[in-house]
């Protein structure tokens, strides 16, 4: 049984209308955007058609139009995934957003899960009769078979034609052609070619937003990394920022950047004889201290001499003219 499966997986790869004739058909109902079913009602019907009675169905709600009515058929769908133990995540935030892409992705999983599920019987599944009991129920069912039976209506049409045209051959002819005129000029509204194409660019910016979003994030986290405290006056950090907020594309930019980190070493070779001048206090001051350490040291050395090594070494110390003599 799927209930993680890869983004790379066959499931993925099914057109949407594959998709909507698959819910139509199994719940008998008369959708014709895979965004139509982001309130989640449709979502639990079909786990309740592969499990029979596990979903409360008095509790889904095919009317919902705002989000908190729509996060309500989640929640339940939710409940249903944890009796059964499915550790598929439900984005609920983006789905009930209505977006294409993000709800084709969930209802194919879900085709791939239900068909997995003893090889997609439905067991004489009747979803008009389990719908009877949801908010709104009614209602969808009834747009369901409408739209059935105004497809056999159209799919009858043809042969009464059929059998009028065997009676009046000539009356017929024309009729049928008129008929054919009629058929192949398009609707105002488009047409289902128009609609196709409509979906399949908002999928396209769906995913350009996608990328979009990946990119900027990345480079908010450079700028964020740019800006502490111990690298941000760094001659390469300051070559970086100066790409990042660049507001015109002009290669000019890159060059600059690059003579700045280029004139980074430079800058260090102006600066070596400081460097040599601090090295050399820094010696200075080191001698300095090796000085007067001797000294404390040999001080301390007089107490444990003899009074006559006393004598003759104040005397050599008085004449070497040492200020410590007081005499």
């Amino acid at each position: 049984m799927a209930t993680n499966i890869g983004m790379m997986d066959a499931a993925y790869f099914v057109g949407r209308s594959e998709i909507l004739a698959w819910i139509n058909s199994t719940l008998h109902l008369n959708l014709s955007k895979v965004e139509e079913a982001c309130s989640g009602a449709v979502h639990c019907q079909l786990m309740d058609a592969v499990h029979p009675g596990m979903v409360p169905m008095h509790k889904v709600n095919f009317d919902a139009k705002s989000e908190y009515e729509m996060i309500q058929n989640y929640k339940v769908l939710q409940d249903v995934f944890n009796k059964l133990k499915i550790t598929k995540h439900i984005e609920v935030n983006k789905l009930i957003k209505g977006r294409p892409l993000d709800n084709l992705e969930f209802m194919q999983w879900l085709k791939r899960y239900c068909d997995s599920v003893n090889g997609g019987n439905l067991h004489s599944y009747n979803p008009l009769e389990r719908r009877e009991t949801s908010k709104g129920g009614k209602e969808a069912s009834k747009k369901g078979v409408q739209s059935q039976s105004s497809s056999k209506g159209t799919a009858a049409a043809p042969k009464t034609q059929s059998s009028h045209n065997a009676r009046r051959n000539d009356v017929s002819s024309v009729n049928t052609a008129n008929q054919q005129v009629k058929a192949s000029r398009p609707s105002s509204s488009g047409g289902p070619a128009y609609d196709e194409k409509i979906t399949e660019l908002k999928l396209s910016v769906d995913s350009l937003e996608k990328e979009r979003d990946f990119y900027f994030a990345k480079l908010r986290d450079i700028e964020i990394l740019c800006q502490s405290p111990e690298i941000e006056h760094l001659p390469v950090v300051e070559a970086v920022k100066k790409i990042l907020y660049a507001t015109d594309d002009d290669a000019s930019v890159v060059v600059e950047a690059q003579a700045m980190v280029s004139h980074h070493p430079k800058e260090a070779e102006t600066l070596s004889p400081i460097a040599e001048v601090s090295e050399e206090r820094s010696s200075s001051e080191a001698q300095k201290r090796k000085a007067i350490v001797n000294v404390d040291f040999d001080a301390a050395g007089i107490t444990t001499l003899s009074p006559r090594q006393r004598i003759s070494d104040t005397s050599d110390v008085h004449c070497s003219g040492s200020p410590l003599m007081t005499y």
